[in-house]
Formats: structure tokens, C-alpha cells, sequence
């Protein structure tokens, strides 16, 4: 079950890229964002109440939904959407990969958990591999002023992430289920972040076109319905440093889909980063040995 789910956040997150870049034209991205987590919210909160599965979630829990929209669902996309303004997307693929370690670190600090050997090898090869992988784009971009505020920028949106994730794992901790949380989550987020278009004076435009509409159903239902749904799935029964590491490996997908439908060519360099995406990926996953004690002696 959870390698079903880590393959369909896998291939739905590394696919993605193509709907994000569908939605550039005459509406703002931060409005196509309301958009996009608005109709999530509601498409989530109708399964739910036509099912009868909305769990009641009482002050606390929804000050938790709360922080974890403005977490997941409006900072984050905020933050990665200018740092990419200032720094390559392969620069910030490689920062949002260290989220695996922060989740790490996070749960380490939060909730006590011993940080597996396992997973720390598996994050870092994972990073290297990104880095090999982005290499030409890396090299090619000399350090400035501008630099400096993408990567902070992106580090924001990452930490901002991985707070997400801890947030989620306390509600699931709690019982309350992703289904129910991520509607929530997705409703205050939205409404944050269509404020924050309020007071900046955002115009809400929209593209009566198959172009914005087929992408933007295609963000709203597989990309954040099924595939957040799936993800904080797994961070309630994985833990949230091995679920993270669906950030590395889906820039790998994305790039295999852009060998595709846009030309991508691999490089040596490239492959070499497959490969330790794979590698990483391999140790992530892997069960940590047990030491048996040998009968006759202390353990």
C-alpha cells in the first residue's frame, strides 16, 4: 500500500510542471492558486459530506488546519513561485529536496524520533544526484544579490513544507484522517491567499479556454485531490523524512516526461544523478538491520 501511494504521488507531483506551465497567460498565478485549492476544498468537502465521512474537528484541530494551510496551501506555493523568478527551477528542485532531511530533523525535535541512518544516506544521495542532474543549469548561474534571495526564498517554501508535513502527522496522530484535514487546509489557503489578491490588488480574472481550464482541473483533482490526499497519507504511515523523499524523486519524473514531449536530452552527468536518486531512493526505503544478540552473551 504505501509503495502504491509513494509511486502515485510520485508520478502525479512529477507531472504537474506541465499544468503549471499551462496556467501562464492572462491570470495571475496567485489567483490561478485560489483557483486551484478553492475547488479542491469543495470537491473534497461534497465526497465527504455525500459520503458522511467529514470527521468533526474540534478549536484546536481546526487552529492546526489553519497553520497548515498557510503552511501548505498559500506560503509555500507563494515563496517557490518567486524564487523562481530570481533562481533556476533545477536550484530550487534541488533546495525542496531537502525537505526530506528537515522532516527529519523535524521529527527528531517535535516528536522525539530517532533519525534512521538509512534515510540521512538516502537524502543525501538523493541531493547529490539532483545536483548532478541540474548541473549544466547550476554552473551556468553565477552567485548575486538575486541569487541569494531565490535561495532564501526557496528555503522559506521548503521549511514552510516540511512544517506542513509535521502538522499533518500531529492531526493524524490525533485521528483526524487526511481527507477531512486537507479540506480544510485547502479552504483556508485559499482564502488567505485570495486576501492577500484582495489587498494587493490582484485582478480575478479567468481563461474560458481548454488551455486553462483542462489544466487547472487537472491541478485541482489529480494534483491536489488525489495526490496531497496520498502524500499526507504517507507521512501518517511512513513518517514524514522517508514520505519527503517524493521530492527528489519527482523532478526525476518530470524531466523523463520533458525528454518527451519537449526534447530533454540526457547527459552523463544526468544519468549519473539517476543513479543516485535510485540509490537514495533504494536506502530510504530499506528496513534498518536488527542486530541479533548471540546466544551465550550479553546483548
Amino acid at each position: 500500500m504505501n509503495i502504491s501511494l509513494h509511486l502515485l504521488t510520485v508520478l502525479i507531483w512529477g507531472t504537474t510542471w506541465i499544468a503549471l506551465k499551462l496556467q501562464l497567460g492572462e491570470v495571475a498565478i496567485p489567483v490561478s492558486i485560489v483557483y486551484r485549492f478553492g475547488l479542491a476544498a469543495l470537491i473534497l468537502f461534497v465526497m465527504l459530506l455525500v459520503s458522511g465521512k467529514l470527521q468533526k474537528v474540534n478549536r484546536r484541530g481546526q487552529l492546526i488546519c489553519l497553520a497548515q494551510g498557510l503552511c501548505l496551501f498559500c506560503v509555500n506555493f507563494m515563496c517557490f513561485l518567486h524564487a523562481s523568478q530570481w533562481i533556476p527551477s533545477g536550484l530550487v528542485a534541488v533546495v525542496f529536496s531537502t525537505s526530506t532531511l528537515w522532516n527529519a530533523l523535524s521529527a527528531r525535535l517535535f516528536f522525539k524520533q530517532k533519525i534512521a541512518r538509512n534515510v540521512l544516506a538516502g537524502g543525501a544521495l538523493g541531493l547529490a544526484g539532483l545536483g548532478c542532474l541540474f548541473w549544466p543549469e547550476l554552473s551556468g548561474h553565477s552567485a548575486s544579490r538575486e541569487t541569494v534571495i531565490g535561495l532564501g526564498l526557496a528555503l522559506l517554501g521548503t521549511l514552510c513544507f516540511s512544517a506542513g508535513n509535521m502538522l499533518s502527522s500531529l492531526q493524524q496522530k490525533a485521528g483526524l484522517r487526511p481527507l477531512t484535514t486537507n479540506a480544510y487546509g485547502m479552504m483556508y489557503g485559499a482564502a488567505m491567499l485570495c486576501v492577500y489578491c484582495l489587498v494587493s490588488g490582484t485582478p480575478f480574472t479567468f481563461e474560458w479556454n481548454p488551455r486553462y481550464i483542462g489544466s487547472l482541473l487537472y491541478l485541482v483533482i489529480p494534483g491536489s485531490v488525489i495526490g496531497f490526499t496520498a502524500y499526507l497519507t504517507l507521512v501518517g504511515r511512513m513518517g514524514p523524512e522517508r514520505a519527503a523523499y517524493c521530492t527528489v524523486l519527482f523532478p526525476v519524473v518530470a524531466l523523463n516526461v520533458s525528454a518527451f514531449a519537449e526534447g530533454y536530452q540526457w547527459t552523463l552527468p544526468a544519468l549519473m544523478g539517476l543513479v543516485l536518486v535510485m540509490l537514495g531512493n533504494v536506502l530510504v526505503f530499506s528496513k534498518p538491520r536488527v542486530v541479533m544478540p548471540v546466544a551465550g552473551k550479553s546483548a
